[in-house]
């Protein structure tokens, strides 16, 4: 590892003037993805800003009826909380399904949004990558690709993106919050990372020194009856070889709301607009869910050794989707 300085921010103020004083300072939360990066030198920071301290701890809720999930939240105490768990239950199920206790006693909400893929040619520093070093190639497009990404990859970069909590957030419509120098800015989850297209390296639209502050719940009946379901290829502790957050309101039958975000398909939570769409008064039926992923799914662009993701990410929305829906009807 490359030897590097350590600060510890009190307040965000602090924490933007000491990682603005070094252009290879690095913010450190939880350090679960960012140490490992450091011990294989693929991140090589040359300070350390640690913000584990700073007053962003809090979950609380908001005058229109939403939660406030402050930054340095921990994952575990953000599936613990019971009004996660109550109203956002889909949120608290794809927290708990990602790493292991120990792990998730360490991990902060905003680093968990912040991870970094978990390609192999990504992490290790002995093979070119695109998302490393700019313009150096791609291998996993005619190499090791069968978790990479079916939707929106580019001839640049078909990793994936590992968060779990990511793509039940973006389900459920969260809006991240953040400080710069220049002052505070907001995104909405969908858009918080940026399509891999040529510059896979640029992974989100958050400005240059931002440090999340908040993630911000608004308020949605439909996230009371959500669900994250996550497929993966050993029942312990691994990445999602394709997962989906979803959230269902049935009336009469029929689709009133809902809510559909896939994971592992692509190098950010996908959010399902185009099955949104279909899915609009539809009657709430498996015919109907599958009429709906297929629609999602035509986009997709699978490699030689991952087009079973289509297939799994069909049947795993409708069995989700049908699930809430019997649900509905007890």
């Amino acid at each position: 590892m490359r030897e590097f300085g350590y600060d510890r921010a009190h307040d965000v103020a602090g924490a933007l003037a000491l990682l603005g004083a070094d252009p290879d300072a690095r913010f450190l939360g939880g350090g679960t993805n960012l140490v490992d990066l450091m011990k294989t030198g693929v991140e090589r920071p040359a300070r350390l800003v640690d913000v584990r301290r700073l007053p962003l701890d809090g979950i609380e809720p908001t005058a229109d009826g939403g939660l406030r999930v402050g930054a340095t939240v921990t994952n575990s105490d953000l599936a613990a909380h019971p009004e996660v768990r109550r109203r956002y239950p889909a949120l608290a199920q794809a927290v708990l399904a990602g790493a292991s206790g120990q792990l998730r006693n360490m991990a902060t909400v905003g680093g968990n949004l912040l991870q970094r893929t978990r390609c192999g040619y990504f992490t290790d520093v002995t093979k070119p990558c695109n998302k490393r070093v700019p313009g150096s190639g791609c291998p996993a497009i005619e190499g090791e690709h069968h978790n990479h990404a079916v939707l929106g990859a580019s001839p640049h970069c078909v990793a994936v993106h590992p968060s779990d909590m990511g793509v039940a957030l973006t389900a459920l419509d969260a809006v991240v919050s953040y400080e710069t120098a220049d002052g505070p800015g907001e995104l909405p989850l969908a858009g918080l990372y940026r399509p891999v297209g040529d510059t896979p390296h640029r992974e989100t639209e958050l400005p240059a020194g931002a440090l999340i502050t908040h993630v911000t719940l608004p308020p949605a009946p439909v996230a009371a009856r959500s669900r994250y379901r996550k497929v993966r290829e050993r029942a312990s502790y691994a990445f999602a070889i394709g997962s989906v957050a979803a959230a269902l309101d049935v009336r009469d039958g029929a689709v009133h709301d809902v809510r559909l975000a896939l994971g592992a398909v692509a190098s950010r939570p996908w959010r399902a607009r185009t099955a949104e769409r279909a899915l609009a008064g539809a009657p709430a039926d498996a015919a109907a869910f599958a009429a709906a992923a297929d629609a999602e799914l035509a986009a997709a662009r699978p490699l030689p050794h991952n087009a079973y993701k289509v297939t799994l990410m069909r049947n795993l929305v409708v069995a989700v989707l049908t699930e809430l829906a019997e649900e509905a009807a007890r």
